[in-house]
């Protein structure tokens, strides 16, 4: 007995060709171009090249005295840094010349009676 539908039509996704969005680039196409053509053809979005993505290299106040030890005069620059944040704690006054800083790291550092120069 197959009730209409042949001998393979009642098994699986027979009939309709397919479950979900199978067929959509074949039997199905014309149903993607009129009811679904932004989802499935053509390129989205835009990804920028690389060489224009510069990320920052940043160190913590609080990692200063440890990673540069008795050192009044600090060029980060020179180091590989290109920016300092204000995370942990500034015990002695120090001078930094870097890139980029955060005001919470400017603001510890002049706590201290440091400096903080930012070179362009």
């Amino acid at each position: 007995m197959t009730h209409g539908r042949g001998k393979k039509g009642g098994r699986g996704a027979g009939l309709r060709g397919g479950r979900g969005n199978a067929g959509l680039h074949k039997h199905r196409f014309m149903h993607l171009l009129k009811y679904m053509p932004e989802h499935h053809l053509g390129r989205h979005g835009f990804k920028r090249p690389q060489e224009t993505i510069k990320k920052d290299i940043a160190i913590n106040v609080g990692q200063i005295e440890e990673r540069f030890p008795g050192q009044k005069k600090i060029d980060l620059q020179k180091e590989g840094f290109t920016k300092l944040l204000g995370g942990g704690k500034v015990k002695s006054s120090i001078e930094i010349t870097v890139e980029k800083a955060s005001p919470k790291a400017i603001e510890k550092i002049e706590a201290v009676q440091g400096k903080v120069n930012i070179a362009e």
